[in-house]
């Protein structure tokens, strides 16, 4: 397998682009290696500068649940195209979106669409600290909720890959304003309420971790989780920028039948194109401007090549809520007999491969893996055709157009590499 081209194209890169690279992890520093430049993708198949082809279990980091180019998909940005790219003027459109996500997702009352997940969850918060009047927030060691200031406290993905533990840039005032606690755990989090009840604005949080690897809540976490919000009149917000129609049509609340009072969606919405959605209660919706006084705003929110792409998805997925039984299958079958020494966490369609006995449960046991061990399995699953995300605390994803034929190959990578 050349990587002659690409190992070009990330030089030239370097000299113009910090590492390279649009986005940390893109640059294999959690594994080593040159990290491919891609030149074109197709159904599950990914192939690089060099020519060479990978079965993806990225999938643009979540989105791609039909596969890449699917054909509704690229025929509804085909039309958006015959219309206009940007108007700075509402559209039909936007609404019939705005519909079609509240039709999944029913504690969205009301919606916002804007560019990104980090802008949804940036706006989130800042609703939430409008309509309750308060400054502080609850996060998570190891989710990461977007390169949102204040969120940025012991955040996980490319700052846990990366090993960096809290980034230069944010101002200490910022950080103050945020509780960083241990996933899962109950009394840390009673203990926070106990003593800051009255300040709290808000809890955020990923509801199936994707961003320290794919880590689950357990039933006495999301119990405690509704019940103390509600009892110091704090809001709830799920981050379903990778959940959301992704490990159900109605993400991971309608999979764990909780209504949060706010929710998060990144760029599955559009069918992978740049876009991003918050909403909730009508009342607290009713606190964003040009209704209410919290500000947010922004010239590309509702574009319409990424909300045609997105009717495009969501209609698709309405229409064919069978792909998630085929999707659980075959995730099962690729996650089945992990080999010694590693654990999977699965949800549906997401998963992770951690290289440890320990049970992940939070960032810490997550911290627990054998990092350079992972990084020799990244590299072999490469140069057998298989991309996996190259960092050991970023989730994997299927999507509906991975065949019999990649699961089979896939797990025969797998279980070669620890065979060998």
């Amino acid at each position: 397998m050349t990587t002659t081209k690409s190992e070009a194209l990330l030089a030239r890169g370097q000299r113009i682009v910090p590492g390279g690279v649009n986005s940390p992890v893109r640059a294999f520093r959690g594994v080593g290696g040159t990290p491919r430049f891609m030149a074109k993708a197709n159904g599950a198949r990914l192939t690089d500068a060099d020519g060479n082809e990978y079965i993806d279990y990225i999938g643009s980091w979540g989105p791609m649940l039909l596969g890449h180019r699917h054909p509704e998909v690229l025929a509804a940005i085909e039309d958006a195209l015959t219309i206009g790219t940007s108007f700075g003027a509402p559209t039909e459109r936007e609404i019939e979106l705005a519909e079609e996500v509240q039709d999944a997702v029913p504690s969205m009352e009301m919606i916002r669409l804007v560019n990104s997940g980090t802008e949804a969850t940036m706006s989130a918060l800042r609703v939430a600290r409008g309509f309750t009047g308060r400054d502080l927030t609850i996060k998570f060691e190891g989710c990461y909720h977007g390169h949102v200031d204040s969120l940025l406290v012991k955040a996980g993905s490319g700052m846990a890959t990366l090993g960096i533990a809290d980034t230069a840039g944010v101002p200490k005032a910022f950080a103050d304003t945020t509780i960083a606690l241990p996933y899962n755990d109950v009394p840390s989090l009673e203990a926070a309420f106990a003593s800051h009840g009255a300040s709290i604005a808000a809890v955020i949080l990923e509801p199936v971790v994707g961003n320290m690897g794919c880590v689950t809540p357990t039933p006495a976490f999301l119990e405690a989780l509704q019940a103390l919000t509600k009892k110091h009149g704090a809001l709830l917000i799920f981050d379903e920028v990778m959940t959301g129609f992704r490990v159900a049509r109605g993400g991971a609340q309608q999979l764990f039948n909780i209504k949060p009072d706010l929710s998060t969606f990144g760029k599955i919405i559009g069918g992978g194109l740049p876009i991003g959605a918050y909403g909730g209660r009508a009342e607290i919706m009713h606190r964003v401007a040009p209704v209410g006084n919290v500000y947010q705003a922004g010239t590309l929110s509702g574009n319409p090549l990424a909300v045609s792409a997105g009717l495009a998805m969501l209609r698709h997925i309405r229409a064919n809520t069978g792909l998630y039984d085929q999707l659980e299958i075959k995730a099962a079958a690729l996650c089945a007999n992990p080999p010694k020494g590693v654990t999977v966490n699965r949800v549906g369609s997401m998963f992770t491969f951690f290289f440890t006995e320990t049970k992940v449960v939070d960032y810490e046991t997550a911290k627990t893996c054998d990092t350079a061990r992972f990084g020799k399995f990244f590299h072999h699953l490469l140069a057998n055709g298989v991309y996996f995300p190259p960092a050991q605390f970023e989730a994997a994803f299927l999507s509906t157009a991975h065949t019999d034929a990649d699961i089979a190959h896939t797990r025969a990578a797998v279980h070669a590499f620890f065979d060998a």
